[in-house]
């Protein structure tokens, strides 16, 4: 008999933090009937189309418009991934280990790249993910009769030969928010915004075009190189957009060659480092870290050693990071005791014996520990938030009349101080929340 275990998915709980900021995407990529019908799949985790659309009509006039206005909004979401089909409820996986029936070939050790092991939850999500044409595909009654007319020819979304279950599906084929689907357009976001504060607008143009055309064929979110397109099809999108219609195709070349692609690939392709991109964002606000807690001279020093990746002596740190040498041990010491440096002591024996302290920022390390700092003033941000909210719960069910006194009595100018100051308080630290967030994507999801 077969066992059934449940797992949490922490990456989903985090994901609840992230719902104002995926709401805002569909908002501004679309309209505000779309935010409406992903506010309900967020609220509800798993809706059918059915259930949307009661949703939308209840207590309203005029039904028949306002379902079609939800099944072109649930198209739009479904069309841009940002809605998918439930996976399966018990995904099966084989928990035997598959020994390798091929003997190995003789070759160095280091030839085969080290790749860790999936987890089971790896595992579990993987099997539970429908194929691509039936994650995203949408029989043709979901469609209204205009939207079916019109987009009978786009066969990747509309499944036709669905037809004689269509309208049962329609309340039995539950639908959710594509978590990665969102954290894919804010790593995308951020690989161009740096670009651009990088480089200039137009290589942030030609970035952008080229995550936009091949987003859907990205086999994961954390890819370290973008898909190889040829220059032809890199200018062609460019000149699509808005910001690269004036574009010349020896501009595109050169804004290439600032993307660090400088020389193109054995078939005419160029692809770009997103990796290394993500690393710099990664450097840059630890670095911001650094600066903050520890001052400039212990930024300079920290910077000096991020760049140069390799180990350095104390008197050569302080030479080349132009602080003072008695000051310099102090600053290592100390970046060093709150994990943000690696040491390793190096003795010399000659004629006499010398010691020598050598230092190095060990970055995989340095990010996995940053990160854990993060989720933890992410707890504490989220725990000072709900006392505040519970502390003057009463505040947020007091009347709108009552906020704004006609009088002006001790009592009512009370109450207003009250909650002007609820709402600067809830204001700041969501905001803080919000911001604290960006930085966990960056080192956790992209």
């Amino acid at each position: 008999m077969a066992t059934v275990e449940y797992l949490a998915l922490f990456d989903n709980i985090i994901h609840r933090l992230r719902f104002p900021k995926f709401l805002e995407i569909a908002k501004h990529q679309f309209d505000d009937e779309c935010e409406k019908v992903l506010d309900g799949l967020l609220r509800d985790g798993r809706l059918t189309l059915k259930q949307m659309i009661e949703r939308a009509v209840q207590g309203k006039e005029n039904p028949g418009a306002i379902e079609a206005v939800v099944r072109e909004s649930f198209h739009k979401l479904l069309k841009a991934r940002y809605i998918e089909r439930c996976p399966a409820p018990e995904p099966v996986i084989s928990t035997l280990i598959k020994a390798e029936s091929a003997p190995r070939k003789r070759g160095s050790k280091m030839a085969k790249k080290f790749e860790a092991p999936e987890t089971i939850e790896q595992r579990v999500l993987e099997a539970a993910v429908p194929g691509e044409a039936i994650r995203f595909a949408v029989t043709a009654y979901t469609l209204g009769n205009a939207d079916r007319e019109a987009k009978s020819d786009d066969s990747s979304m509309v499944n036709v030969g669905d037809n004689s279950g269509g309208i049962a599906n329609e309340g039995s084929i539950l639908w959710r928010a594509n978590f990665e689907e969102f954290i894919r357009h804010l790593r995308h976001k951020l690989l161009v915004e740096n670009e651009r504060k990088r480089l200039d607008d137009g290589a942030a143009t030609i970035l952008s075009a080229i995550l936009d055309v091949t987003k859907t064929v990205e086999k994961k979110v954390k890819i370290e190189k973008s898909v190889p397109l040829s220059l032809d099809s890199i200018f062609t999108e460019v000149t699509k957009t808005e910001h690269g219609r004036t574009m010349t195709i020896d501009r595109v070349r050169a804004s290439l060659v600032q993307l660090g692609c400088p020389q193109r690939n054995f078939d005419d392709s160029y692809s770009i480092d997103l990796k290394s991109i993500v690393e710099m964002a990664r450097n840059e606000e630890v670095e911001s870290i650094v600066l903050k807690r520890f001052g400039s001279d212990a930024y300079r020093i920290f910077r000096l050693l991020s760049k140069s990746n390799c180990f350095l002596e104390t008197d050569k740190i302080a030479e080349s990071a132009l602080v003072d040498k008695k000051e310099t041990p102090r600053l290592l010491y100390k970046l060093w005791k709150d994990n943000y440096l690696y040491m390793e002591k190096l003795v010399v024996t000659a004629a006499k014996q010398s010691r020598f302290m050598l230092w190095k920022v060990n970055k995989p390390l340095l990010w996995e520990y940053v990160l854990d700092e993060m989720y933890h003033a992410a707890l504490n941000l989220s725990l000072r938030l709900a006392f505040e909210q519970e502390k003057d719960e009463d505040l947020l069910h007091v009347p709108a009349d009552k906020l704004v006194p006609a009088d002006k009595s001790s009592e009512a100018n009370a109450l207003q101080k009250r909650y002007r100051r609820l709402r600067d308080v809830l204001f700041l630290m969501g905001s803080s929340l919000m911001k604290l967030d960006d930085a966990l994507m960056l080192f956790h999801d992209f």
